[in-house]
């Protein structure tokens, strides 16, 4: 079982990856984690320095290399699904979106200087802008769609239910 998360930055990808991962007794990979321990950098560093364009080729060499593993579950950045290739990536797996709102965004995300998308600007108006793109795909390639929620726990609740369908 490969089980591939979905969905936008401050969503709990991570967070629930990591307690579902625990529960069903799988490896978890976080492809950012992958990406800063490859570059010996944070991916803040690799956008400022190298730019999104080489972010995103690194992105897809962790995630390929990632779904290479069986029984575990792999969490994604946000902008995963922005390239082609990626997208191709997520038919390797059961694909799991973690839904949020733009106000739990702003929230989660107030004072957090870990996103290089957000520096220096409106924030609500570039997270929106983002959703525009990124939620469609979001909901095309997932197989499972979790609404947005304040505990991680029911989150993965959910997903186990939801996977012995």
């Amino acid at each position: 079982m490969r089980l591939i998360i979905i969905g936008s930055m401050a969503s709990g990808k991570s967070t629930v990856g990591k307690k579902l991962s625990k529960k069903l007794g799988l490896d978890f990979f976080d492809i950012d984690n992958e990406i800063e321990k490859r570059a010996g950098a944070k991916i803040s560093w690799i956008f400022d320095v190298e730019g999104e364009e080489k972010f995103r080729d690194r992105e897809y060499e962790a995630f390929s290399n990632l779904t290479t593993n069986g029984n575990c579950v792999i969490s994604t950045g946000g902008g995963v699904v922005l390239r082609e290739e990626n997208r191709e990536l997520l038919n390797k797996g059961t694909v799991i979106y973690l839904e949020i709102s733009i106000q739990t965004q702003l929230e989660r995300t107030i004072n957090d200087q870990d996103r290089p998308l957000l520096y220096g600007v409106d924030k609500e108006k570039t997270l929106r802008k983002i959703a525009e793109v990124r939620n469609p795909i979001y909901e095309t390639y997932s197989d499972i769609t979790i609404k947005e929620t304040n505990d991680p726990n029911e989150a993965v609740d959910l997903i186990v239910a939801k996977l012995k369908k």
